[in-house]
Order: structure tokens, then sequence, then C-alpha cells
């Protein structure tokens, strides 16, 4: 029996950054003199090429790529550009395959945007995270609002169709007003996708071992209520929990690890998700892992550092994690393909969560009350 058909992405990890950002809790290294890009280049392949042999092809042409970090705007375009026709020539690319490139504006330079978008790269993904050079300063950055407002309109003029912006609210010292002001900004732009989101205090981070002052409780509350009437009034849809878009223009890539889609994690720390049926027709789900020091991933031969079997409760479990952050959250027939478990093991619970309003009776979603109480939602799913 063919398998069903799991939609696919593809992720590439860049590790290196300009500066350590106190807050950041991703696998990011500061950068030395010079970057290994020829050697980069040689090992994502590696990486792409040692998948292929031990899991086969996917069973889907793939709608994404999407190059995450650290700062993948550190490597020239060339190396973009030759990652890219890489992959494609080893992997089936969708006619319309979203390609994403992670970029700080503190390293926004016109001709790179240009070169990146010759690339091949269609989609732009600024590190914002506000436009007030005072909370900037306090998170670490290395632009300030200035750098913001002019990374954007490079992207724009180096003919990006699709621009996001990451944008943190709950900032050390954050006033409303300021809150909102980066909402007006960011609506000024007009792009068309923004990921809004809290700063939160991750463990292994210098906010954890020094923590800023933040925001009370009632200012966080009035600040994530003031900016999601602001983006709700210009026409965005918060079609995930802390991702809005208009005119349609979701992250495609964000969406298959929403869906609980299969994805390839290539470099340094990537993680990947490698679905395949065995011998008896049977799904079985591979989480991998690469080395998480670039130096040791630089050396290796391209298998993972880690393969771990997901099944049975852990995959239930991890399939809601990821679905119920959406709003349309996925079918209860994807559920079934994407895990190979029954729906019935969704029950009696999920019953009992359509009862109490938080979950949608014809399909694996939550209700918009779901979404609010997402944590508590989820608990009591995993029991």
């Amino acid at each position: 029996m063919k398998p069903p058909a799991l939609p696919t992405a593809v992720y590439i990890h860049v590790p290196w950054c300009v500066r350590k950002c106190p807050y950041c809790d991703f696998n990011s290294h500061e950068r030395g003199d010079s970057l290994p890009e020829a050697a980069y280049l040689r090992r994502i392949l590696a990486d792409l090429t040692w998948d292929l042999e031990h899991f086969g092809p996917p069973t889907a042409p793939i709608t994404s790529l999407f190059f995450g970090g650290g700062t993948p705007s550190l490597l020239q375009p060339e190396t973009i550009g030759a990652v890219i026709e890489g992959v494609a020539a080893r992997l089936p690319l969708a006619p319309d395959c979203e390609i994403t490139l992670e970029a700080n504006p503190g390293t926004a330079e016109a001709g790179r945007f240009q070169g990146y978008r010759a690339a091949g790269v269609n989609r732009l993904s600024l590190g914002i995270q506000s436009f007030s050079s005072r909370a900037l300063t306090a998170l670490g950055r290395i632009h300030d609002g200035e750098d913001g407002l002019r990374a954007i309109a490079l992207a724009k003029a180096a003919g990006f169709p699709r621009i996001n912006l990451d944008l943190m609210h709950g900032l050390p010292g954050q006033t409303v007003a300021e809150g909102q002001r980066d909402i007006e900004l960011a609506l000024d732009a007009e792009v068309s996708h923004l990921s809004y989101y809290q700063l939160t205090i991750e463990p292994n981070t210098a906010f954890y071992r020094r923590p800023p002052a933040l925001p009370e409780e009632s200012i966080l509350e009035r600040l994530e209520d003031r900016g999601r009437r602001l983006l709700e009034a210009a026409g965005f849809e918060p079609y995930e929990i802390s991702a809005w878009a208009r005119g349609g223009h979701y992250c495609q890539h964000n969406l298959t690890y929403w869906r609980f889609g299969d994805y390839y994690g290539l470099g340094p720390g990537a993680h990947g998700k490698l679905s395949r049926q065995d011998g008896a027709g049977r799904l079985r789900v591979t989480r991998t892992q690469r080395s998480r020091v670039p130096e040791h991933w630089l050396r290796g031969d391209g298998a993972p550092s880690a393969q771990t079997p997901v099944a049975g409760d852990a995959l239930r479990e991890e399939c809601l994690l990821n679905v119920l952050r959406l709003r349309e959250g996925i079918p209860f027939e994807d559920f079934e393909n994407r895990t190979g478990l029954p729906r019935a093991c969704l029950d009696p619970e999920h019953e009992a969560q359509v009862a109490a309003g938080l979950l949608r009776e014809d399909r694996l979603a939550p209700t918009d009350q779901g979404l609010r109480f997402l944590n508590p939602l989820l608990a009591a799913l995993a029991r």
C-alpha cells in the first residue's frame, strides 16, 4: 500500500551570530574572524545525503526551505544560493516552494539583500523585536530602531514578495504606549506577516542568570490585548498562537511543523522529523538531531548525533502539542495518517474537552476559548 503523502520541509541551521543575545536559548555561537562557508556547504549537503540514504525520499514535493539561526544573513548570497541548488538537486521542490532566510537588521545591506533574492530566497524574516532603541539596548541587540526601519525598506527594494517581522512584547521596562508604537510602525511597513510573542526567560541564557525587570502582569495583559486589537483592525488573522498574517500569507514552513508534517533538519544542532513505513506497512516516526557544536559538526560524516523513535502516547502528545497551536488544527484523517494511531486514542478526554467548549467536534482543532487556555487544555489531553 502506498504511504500517505506527508507535507515535507527542509530546515537549515546557521549557527553563527555577531553577538549572543542575553535572552536567546537557540544554538548560536559568536562568529570568529571569518566563516567556513565552503566547508559549511559541503556538510549541509552531507547531512541531507545521509538522511536520504537512511530514510528514503519524501512522499511529497518539498513545500519550504528555511534558513534559521543564528544569523543566516552572515553568509554570502553565493553560499545561500549554492545550498538551495544542492537541495534542489537532491529533493523535488514544489513549484511554489517557500524559501525563507532569517536576517537581523544589524547585518542589513542593500547589495546582500538583493543577492539573496537573486539566489532564490523569496521570503525574508527580519528579527526586528522592537523599534524602540531603548528596548533593543536592553535586549542586547546590535541594531537600533532606525536600523529596523531601514532593513524593511531595503528588503522591499530588493523585491521580496513576502516579508515577516519578529516582534516581542513584555520587554524590560516596556510601557503599553511603547508596545503600541511597535505595532503601529510594523503596520505602517505594510508587510504581510508578523510573529508577535511575549519575551520569556529561558534556562541557559544570560537573562535567566541575571533576570531583568519585566512589566507587571497587568501591563503584560494590556500589551497583548492592545496588540491584538490593532492587528485585527488592520486585517491580520491570528492563524497560530503567535503568528499573524493578512491576505493568506501564512508561513508555509511553520505550517508543516504545526500540521505535524515531516522535515529534514540540516546543520549544527538541527532537529528533524522523518516518517517512513516499515515492511508491515506501519508508520515509524523518528526524531533526528545533529551535533550542536559547529566544530564537531563540521568534522562529521553527515550522520545525526541522535535518532529517537517516537511512538504511542509520546507520539500522540507530540502531535497535539503542535496541531493545537494552529487555529484550524488538522482533520482527524490527517492525525491518523501522520501518527499511524487510531482516532480512538484521543477519546474520551477529547469528548470531555469538546463538551467544555475548548475543542472543536468536527476536527482536531481548538476553539477560540481553547487557544486562550491552551496550556491547561494540553495538560488535560496528556493524561
